[in-house]
């Protein structure tokens, strides 16, 4: 398992290759790569995006165990950058790994939907109108609804 939070870009496919190495006991790798995406109307200049380190990659380490329990996977990879990102700039990665294909999905949707709603990190978006910071999103908080355990 390897969890990463940086400010430096990572190539996507040299990750997803690394990951898949060494997993012949697995049926299922899935990947999914978040990208910076342009606002509607007033053009993203950037994201800001801040963390406090130590705390940020516990609480994605955390996470990245509870879905390799819960979904029975292999290995999980999860990296997710921080600074200054412009549109169209990879922001994050999550990689998993399971014995069969719906394992594998699953366990990445979870992990999206927590680094959606409960990853510590701070969002800002800069465009020529000035700066927001983003809320939660109540699609979000629904969407990370559907894990709970009764």
């Amino acid at each position: 398992m390897r969890v990463l939070v940086q400010d430096a870009p990572f190539d996507l496919g040299a990750e997803t290759q690394a990951f898949a190495q060494g997993h012949s006991d697995m049926g299922a790798i899935v990947t999914f790569t978040g990208v910076v995406r342009d606002l509607p109307g007033d053009p993203l200049q950037v994201m800001e995006i801040e963390h406090y380190p130590g705390m940020t990659e516990l609480a994605l380490r955390e996470m990245a165990e509870t879905a390799k329990e819960r979904f029975s996977l292999g290995d999980v990879l999860v990296i997710h950058r921080f600074g200054a990102l412009k549109p169209g700039e990879m922001i994050m990665m999550v990689a998993t790994a399971a014995p069969h294909r719906k394992d594998a999905f699953a366990a990445a949707d979870f992990l999206m939907d927590y680094l959606k709603s409960r990853a510590p990190f701070w969002k800002r978006e800069i465009t020529a109108k000035g700066a927001t910071w983003v809320a939660s999103k109540e699609a979000d908080e629904d969407a990370l609804g559907q894990w709970e355990t009764p």
